[in-house]
């Protein structure tokens, strides 16, 4: 169950946003749609932890928001390392390019505009790591289009797996972003060529590894 005062002892005990990080999280709430769409402190800290645990050469994610979670994921990039990074959002694109300038992250970013089903298949890379957080509908369809783009041994990371709590309900049947959350969390579990966990940090993050 969630308890605020936990969450703020936690904050309280982990390393802090950096400058940078904090501007940008300030500049969202304030100027932003949506901002709880926002990485924020503790899931970027994590995302930065596992890039810098992996050393990444490629890492794709889909969804840029405003760039704090790519920030993040940069971190632990490897020499000519690159992040390739979608954001369907033309409002966003400024907003995340000037933050990328402004954490010194510009020549390892190759930021794409516009919807990452089409873009996807003409990336010819092969990923150590894949962030999804975009549309809940197409989780799944993301997972299929980067599978056979991931490594073996390489990681895939989806944020929402949670849902707010709501995938355990049994009212959601006319909300196509929970049934998009729950037949990406099933088809995941059962998926043999992988293995995996939800990790209840924030609004959950399933973890994938490739086998």
């Amino acid at each position: 169950m969630y308890n605020p005062d936990i969450e703020k002892y936690i904050e309280l005990h982990s390393s802090e946003e950096t400058s940078i990080l904090k501007k940008l999280n300030r500049e969202t709430n304030l100027k932003v749609l949506m901002p709880r769409m926002l990485s924020g402190h503790l899931q970027g800290k994590f995302l930065e932890m596992i890039s810098l645990m992996i050393k990444p050469r490629q890492i794709l994610e889909i969804g840029t928001y405003t760039g704090y979670s790519a920030i993040c994921l940069s971190a632990g990039l490897c020499k000519g390392g690159i992040i390739h990074t979608i954001e369907k959002n033309s409002e966003l694109e400024d907003i995340a390019n000037r933050y990328f300038n402004k954490a010194g992250i510009k020549n390892k970013v190759k930021f794409y505009l516009g919807d990452a089903m089409n873009i996807i298949p003409d990336i010819n890379e092969i990923f150590d790591l894949v962030f999804i957080d975009a549309d809940k509908e197409n989780y799944l369809n993301y997972y299929n289009l980067v599978f056979n783009k991931v490594r073996k041994g390489g990681f895939i990371i989806a944020d929402n797996a949670l849902w707010d709590g709501k995938v355990i309900e049994s009212d959601y049947k006319d909300d196509k972003e929970t049934i998009g959350i729950v037949r990406f969390n099933d088809f995941v579990q059962k998926d043999k060529r992988v293995e995996n966990m939800i990790l209840p940090l924030r609004d959950g993050l399933m973890i994938i590894r490739k086998l």
